[in-house]
């Protein structure tokens, strides 16, 4: 014992080498990097800043509840401005710079089929926020989806107009991706559903003004316009048709399902529109047995609490992609890039904000068409249709 006390006195740097040989718990584990690309700022900020907004609550959710194998969670989030060149360069930052073990979102079609020559490439799983069927259709091994497919989309809306006994129909889409892939949808859909395509316009999404294509529309014998596009172009829409005094009943994609449409559209114009919708929205109408209220309702308590702002589906998408990506990482023991692409190829009965997922090495997207009820807007509000 003296030998060792003389030992230490003379080697006063021993005690100093020997813990700095021994990592600190803090440092032994990594955290767990997942990136995150939104358009917090831009026209589809709509989208995106509810999406930064979910990322923000469920990063501080996942370590108080001791992050994830034993490791803390570090969401790395960019915005990309809703600019598809902003979105890559924030891919090579996140892939290069940060080594992240994941990306969810982008928010928008654009934007993500930017970015998924890189994810593959990188071989690093993707999780799109984004609907465009394209970005899961042929199936890229490291690319999923949250957001239901527009051709669900599409097969929701006539379904409902054949309930109602109308078959003829005019469509005005935007010509970026999400309004381009969902016309493409609805003009392979329509024949196979009993539709009569009658009219057929496209508005870019930058315009201020739609009163031509609406015009073109009045004068053909449609019996329902169908909009598909992500704002500010709906809503403008909307304001043209009411001031244009078209009485054809108006129906949206799932691209507008926010509060923010009924905004920007005045509760006045947006009053009767129809559209396909997740049941986050109408959170309140849904049955207290059905399998998805649990979820929906701890999301809109939690982040409606938190920031003082009702929920839309797009902030609901963050939700389902962090939450999906958790689990893969938990169901892999691992946070290695291919386990948790291959975990997430397993997920089955997966409840999130959007429905049920279920992926399979050829299904990426993981919904079907009960994902979607229709919604009236009411009195400026949301109401679910038995």
């Amino acid at each position: 014992m003296k030998s060792i006390r003389r030992l230490l006195r003379t080697h006063w740097l021993l005690p100093i080498l020997l813990l700095s040989a021994l990592p600190p718990a803090a440092e032994a584990a990594e955290a767990i990097r997942i990136g995150m690309i939104v358009s917090a700022t831009g026209p589809a900020s709509f989208l995106g800043e509810p999406q930064r907004l979910t990322a923000r609550m469920l990063e501080e959710d996942l370590n108080k509840a001791g992050g994830l194998l034993g490791r803390k969670v570090e969401l790395v989030v960019y915005d990309d401005e809703t600019d598809a060149t902003k979105a890559v360069t924030a891919v090579d930052r996140l892939l290069k710079r940060d080594r992240v073990v994941a990306i969810a979102c982008p928010s928008t079609s654009g934007n993500t089929l930017a970015i998924v020559p890189k994810m593959v490439e990188a071989k690093i799983p993707l999780v799109s926020c984004a609907a465009a069927r394209r970005i899961v259709e042929p199936v890229q091994p490291w690319v999923f989806k949250v957001a239901a497919s527009d051709i669900l989309a599409a097969r929701k809306i006539f379904s409902h107009l054949k309930g109602q006994g109308l078959g003829r129909i005019a469509v005005l889409t935007a010509s970026d991706a999400y309004g381009a892939g969902g016309r493409e949808d609805m003009k392979e859909l329509a024949p196979q559903m009993g539709m009569t395509l009658v009219a057929d316009e496209v508005y870019g999404p930058k315009d201020t003004d739609m009163t031509a294509q609406l015009t073109k529309i009045k004068g053909t014998e449609a019996q329902a316009i169908i909009v598909w596009g992500t704002n500010p172009g709906p809503a403008v829409i909307a304001r043209n048709r009411v001031q244009l005094g078209i009485k054809t009943p108006l129906y949206m994609s799932s691209g507008v399902a926010s509060k923010k449409f009924i905004e920007l559209a005045g509760p006045e114009n947006a009053e009767g529109i129809l559209l396909p919708a997740g049941r986050l929205i109408v959170e309140e109408q849904v049955p207290a047995a059905h399998p998805q209220k649990k979820v929906l309702s701890g999301y809109v308590k939690e982040f409606e609490g938190r920031f003082k702002q009702p929920v839309s589906t797009f902030g609901g998408h963050a939700y389902d992609a962090i939450m999906l990506l958790a689990q893969a990482i938990r169901e892999a023991k691992s946070a290695e890039p291919s386990a948790i692409r291959d975990a997430l190829e397993r997920v089955k009965g997966f409840w999130g904000t959007a429905g049920e997922f279920n992926f399979s090495p050829a299904d990426h997207a993981g919904l079907t068409e009960d994902a979607f009820v229709m919604v009236r807007i009411t009195n400026g509000d949301w109401q679910m249709l038995k």
